[in-house]
């Protein structure tokens, strides 16, 4: 490998100018190189903004992934997409970051696990809510035992209104889905990664389209075309685990409710428990006495702090490319992230069948 990581993307549109290249462009070891999408104008303008002078642009992923100096790449691209370029990227002995959710169904994501085991290249996805602060104390206090056996869990993605109204967002068929898919799978890896809990046995689902049809309907990123709103606006899912842990998930775009939070978990254990519907809190019973209390997380308190140096995309950015130059193994592990993926693809599977889906592990 060079002296500098040798980065090429792959979809230069919101979530390459929202997180990946602005938190790669403060990375010291890291050169951005080559940029692709199928727009063209976006790639040159990512490339002018954050690559090397003598960046390459493409339009085609396949000639961005044949360069033969090139050391990673970022799969930043609608969800139909994820699999068979992070595939032909590992296959081209690249390592390869790809945004979450991995991938459109289990049975794509397998392909992708399969790739990553054969060549030994790193694979990784962009789950970035466990490298916020207060996610990280939380994960210290569940695995040193501090809550005990967490036996029940809530997964949070609940919105308003936040219909995203840009690119595929509302198209079934690029995406896999709509909020469950988009915003749910933040919370459920986190619930999962927390209790380091893998293992489902069994799934219940339900899906609503009960607000998409209203025309000009209140919604921070504008009104959006019922015609082509042809996702979910909620879903909910029920998931019991061979410990017999229980998981609730909760995720939508628009829902009449004044209960809104998203990338948050509730954890109830034997010891204590934990929530992040007020800032992070840990609940228990001390001395015959209930409590409740709220940890001081990194900056809280201090003047000087700059929390810009500390945000969750960066903290990712630089985890990941430092999993690379020290040969370890990245946080979010490509197994974790498939087993979100065979979830969400089982609340799905139930609410369109009224069954139940049942795992074999």
């Amino acid at each position: 490998m060079s002296k500098k990581v040798r980065v090429g993307l792959v979809g230069v549109g919101g979530i390459a100018n929202g997180k990946h290249m602005p938190s790669l462009s403060k990375l010291d070891n890291v050169e951005m190189v080559a940029f692709c999408d199928i727009i063209e104008e976006r790639a040159v303008k990512g490339a002018k903004e954050y690559g090397t002078p003598d960046a390459k642009v493409f339009t085609d992923y396949r000639d961005l992934i044949a360069l033969e100096d090139l050391d990673v790449v970022h799969v930043l691209t609608p969800n139909d997409a994820h699999a068979p370029i992070t595939v032909a990227a590992l296959e081209a002995g690249k390592h390869v970051m790809c945004e979450k959710p991995m991938a459109i169904n289990s049975e794509q994501a397998q392909l992708m696990l399969d790739a990553a085991e054969r060549t030994g290249k790193k694979l990784t996805i962009g789950y970035q809510g466990r490298f916020r602060a207060e996610c990280q104390y939380l994960k210290q206090l569940c695995d040193e035992g501090d809550l005990g056996e967490v036996y029940f869990a809530k997964a949070l993605a609940v919105r308003r209104r936040g219909v995203p109204t840009w690119g595929i967002f509302l198209d079934e068929e690029r995406q896999g889905g709509g909020p469950l898919i988009d915003i749910g799978t933040h919370a459920l890896d986190l619930t999962l990664w927390l209790t380091n809990n893998y293992k489902p046995v069994s799934v219940m689902g339900v899906t609503y389209r009960k607000l998409a049809d209203n025309e000009n309907a209140a919604n921070p990123f504008g009104p959006w075309d019922p015609k082509e709103f042809t996702t979910e606006d909620s879903a909910f899912g029920f998931v019991q685990f061979d410990n017999g842990m229980t998981i609730i998930l909760e995720s939508s775009w628009a829902l009449n409710t004044l209960q809104v939070g998203e990338s948050q978990t509730i954890l109830c254990g034997t010891k204590a428990g934990a929530d992040m519907l007020d800032g992070l809190r840990i609940n228990g019973e001390k001395l015959g006495k209930l409590y409740t209390t709220k940890p001081v997380m990194r900056g809280q308190g201090v003047a000087f702090y700059d929390a810009a140096h500390e945000d969750a995309g960066a903290l990712e950015a630089k985890a990941w490319i430092d999993s690379i130059v020290n040969d370890t193994e990245p946080l979010v592990k490509p197994h974790q992230a498939f087993v979100v993926t065979q979830i969400l693809e089982a609340i799905y599977e139930s609410a369109k069948t009224g069954k139940p889906v049942y795992f074999d592990n």
